[in-house]
């Protein structure tokens, strides 16, 4: 549930970034088994981020190309984003039952509990409630996410826990220029061949065979090219469909990457931590696990923004 929670409200960096070293100290703390925590950060960094445009990078790209509102998005995905969170959790409990029900090596002493951020706890919130709020004026979320940058970087600046080079150093300015020339690239790409294949390959409407078949082209294609070119040339041919049926290739590109480690950024980065702090995943686990919960948290996930779309009619 952190993870889902973090990846939701912070985006899915912030789960592989803060939270995997996190419950790598907690399990070394408490004697348990890391591998089942540790791999359930990777997975729902990638999985849990389905639910609000800022959960991830191709939230943001999809929530541009359907024409939805914040809160229409949030709506339409909650019940996706719960149901593959759900079928993560079901097969995480078998795959890793063994090491569940490993006694601990050792029993912890007791802890003092941390205290409450209060101040960073309310930004949040506010941040959240600005969301959607800026969606409802028409403007972008962009800017209540900025606003909460502000405040969060003038405080650390007036207590002096951080510097202004610091600050600047993590808007990643390199990332963005990566991002940039990325979409360049792809738009070429698309421009000269891709986009032809991909539009024979993807079926029209939005019915549910349509829906399975469009999230499975943007999961393949996803683990084959990393799931932000695969997000960027996809959401051409899929936003004059409707927002359904981008929607449908949001599920693909964010589920889809947890069969292979290339299938997203975060699943790189995740696995760079765990190479800092001494812990190495085989390729072998990660690809069979993606293997038995890819698909079927994919066709669930699916089938879920399906039933959502024909009951609230959109």
């Amino acid at each position: 549930m952190a993870a889902s929670a973090v990846t939701a409200a912070l985006s899915l960096d912030a789960t592989v970034v803060l939270l995997t070293p996190v419950v790598l100290a907690t399990s070394a703390r408490l004697g348990a088994r890391p591998r089942p925590h540790v791999f359930a950060t990777a997975h729902l960094a990638n999985t849990a981020s389905l639910l609000l445009p800022v959960s991830n990078l191709t939230n943001l790209l999809a929530f541009a190309a359907s024409g939805l509102t914040f809160t229409r998005f949030a709506g339409l995905m909650a019940l996706p984003w719960a149901v593959a969170i759900g079928v993560e959790y079901v097969v995480f409990r078998r795959y890793f039952r063994g090491d569940l029900a490993a006694p601990p090596e050792h029993v912890p002493e007791a802890a003092e509990p941390a205290p409450l951020p209060r101040f960073a706890t309310a930004v949040l919130a506010l941040t959240l409630a600005g969301f959607a709020v800026a969606s409802l004026a028409g403007a972008s979320p962009a800017w209540a996410a900025l606003a909460g940058a502000v405040a969060l970087g003038v405080r650390a600046l007036r207590r002096r826990e951080t510097t202004p080079r610091r600050l600047l150093a993590s808007t990643a300015p390199a990332f963005c220029l990566f991002v940039l020339a990325l979409g360049v690239v792809v738009r070429a790409v698309v421009d000269h061949g891709l986009g032809d294949g991909l539009e024979w390959l993807t079926p029209d409407g939005d019915s549910l065979p349509a829906l399975l078949a469009v999230a499975g082209v943007a999961a393949v294609l996803a683990n084959l090219i990393n799931n932000l070119p695969a997000v960027l040339a996809l959401l051409p041919l899929a936003a004059p469909a409707g927002p359904g049926v981008v929607l449908a290739v949001l599920i693909g590109v964010n589920i889809g990457p947890n069969l292979t480690y290339a299938g997203s950024l975060a699943t790189l980065l995740w696995r760079r931590m765990l190479h800092v702090h001494g812990e190495d995943v085989r390729l072998g686990d990660f690809t069979r696990l993606g293997l038995l919960t890819t698909p079927a948290a994919l066709a669930a996930a699916v089938a879920a923004l399906w039933a959502g779309l024909r009951l609230t009619g959109g």
